[in-house]
Order: C-alpha cells, then sequence, then structure tokens
C-alpha cells in the first residue's frame, strides 16, 4: 500500500491491551492504514517488546492500568505528547474469570467491572474533550458476545461486557452531531490467550479432552471455529476508515454467525 492509499495517515490511534492477542492485531491493522499508533498495556516491558515488532517509527509503548484512572491519564499525556491528540481510541483491555454467581466473591465481582468496564469508560472520559475541541473522534470499545446474551458462569465478565454497550450507545448519542462516533465491536469465543486459558480451565474440572473443551466454546458458532484476531481487527479498521461514518451507536459481532 503506497502512502497515498493510507487512510488514517496523520491520525493518532491508541489501543488498550495491546501487548498480545486481538490488541496487537488492531495495532497492526492500523499502522497498516497509516495511523501512529500508542499501544498501552499493564507491564511496560510487554508492550514496549509488542511495539518494537511492529514499527520503530510510528508506534509507541505506554503503560497503565485502565481501571486507574491516575495512570491512565498520565498515559495518555505522555502519548499525547508523542503523537499528538488521540484521534482513534480502541478499548480493548479486558479479562475474563468464571464463577457461578453463589460461589462469587466480591473480588472477582470488582475485577471484572473495573477493567472491563470502568477501564473503558476512563478512556472515554479522557480523550472525548480533545476530540470535541477537534470535531473529530472514532471509539472502538471490544465488549463480546457475553454483552448481548447471557454465557453461563461468566455473569460479573457479561455484566460489565452488557455495561460497555449501553455506554457505547449513551455516548454514541451525547456526540453524533460533533463527527465522532461511538462503537462496540463484539467478538465470539476468539482465538487468544484468555481462551487457551479457560480450555484449560474446562479440561481440568470436566477432565474433557483438549478437543472435548474446544468444542463446548465453539458449539455456539454456526462454523464451529474460534475468531480469528484479524478478522476483529478489520472490523475496528473499518469503524475509523473514512466512509463510516454515519455507524455509530452500534455493537457488531463478529461471532460466525451467531445469533444473539
Amino acid at each position: 500500500m503506497s502512502a497515498n492509499e493510507q487512510l488514517l495517515s496523520g491520525r493518532h490511534a491508541l489501543v488498550t491491551g495491546a501487548s498480545r492477542g486481538i490488541g496487537i492485531a488492531i495495532a497492526q491493522r492500523l499502522l497498516a492504514e497509516g495511523a501512529r499508533v500508542t499501544l498501552l498495556g499493564r507491564q511496560l516491558a510487554s508492550v514496549a517488546a509488542a511495539a518494537g515488532k511492529l514499527s520503530t517509527d510510528i508506534c509507541y509503548a505506554v503503560a497503565a492500568d485502565v481501571g486507574n484512572a491516575d495512570q491512565m491519564r498520565a498515559a495518555l499525556q505522555d502519548a499525547s505528547s508523542r503523537f499528538g491528540p488521540v484521534d482513534i481510541l480502541v478499548n480493548n483491555a479486558g479479562q475474563a474469570a468464571s464463577a457461578p454467581l453463589h460461589k462469587m466473591d466480591d473480588a472477582l465481582w470488582s475485577a471484572m467491572l473495573a477493567v472491563n468496564l470502568t477501564g473503558t469508560y476512563s478512556g472515554m472520559r479522557l480523550v472525548l474533550p480533545s476530540m470535541l475541541e477537534r470535531n473529530f473522534g472514532r471509539i472502538v470499545n471490544i465488549a463480546s458476545t457475553a454483552g448481548l446474551k447471557g454465557y453461563p458462569y461468566v455473569s460479573a465478565y457479561s455484566a460489565a461486557k452488557h455495561g460497555v454497550i449501553g455506554l457505547t450507545r449513551s455516548v454514541a448519542l451525547e456526540v453524533a452531531s460533533r463527527n465522532i462516533t461511538v462503537n462496540a465491536v463484539c467478538p465470539g469465543y476468539t482465538d487468544t490467550d484468555i481462551v487457551r486459558e479457560t480450555v484449560s480451565n474446562i479440561q481440568a474440572k470436566t477432565g474433557r479432552s483438549e478437543g472435548e473443551a474446544m468444542a463446548v466454546l465453539v458449539a455456539n458458532n454456526p462454523q464451529r471455529r474460534l475468531i480469528r484476531c484479524e478478522e476483529v481487527a478489520n472490523a475496528v479498521a473499518w469503524l475509523c476508515l473514512p466512509g463510516s461514518e454515519s455507524v455509530t451507536g452500534q455493537s457488531i459481532a463478529v461471532a460466525g454467525g451467531e445469533i444473539m
């Protein structure tokens, strides 16, 4: 792709949870469209290593716990001093933990909301003032099919992702007239470390083989497979590219045809 075909040239994108999996795939996709990309992760060493694999010129790494507003504010100031105000925010950082509700403790509940919901809120709240000043912004929140329907044993995660979708829809309406779009992308089970850990947990708790445990996860996907990280990244990129300006407040499932 030549420089004049890079439709996000000059734009600054910040991707949270960007050291691996879906996050690094999104960063790579936005870089391919010409954006300058800041990768944000909890551990600077991990996210810096990821950034180094992608680019040394238009890729930058910052560290923050997305659930900590002060850390997020400092990281965004650092990123903005390097590449200018954030034009594109992708809230990808997330965690998943499972437990039946009657065995769940308050710490697990609080952790799921802090990372998956409060972290998304914090990032949006911090970048929106600058976006409103410049009358431009693209915000994409990585939710989940768990935010569109319920799954057993992940009620805290599902509640947080339902919250992300409600937050997305509400803020999209608040800024719709200001050339700022806010959307959610909702992957089904995706080929990431988190899903591999889930498969291992199913094996340990049920005695099933890896193949049998995987079959449980993909049973609701009509294509009977895990989603690829690149497929999620493509959906995110489309929402950020010129031509998608009227798409806002949406929750787009990337789930192999799973009906919510």
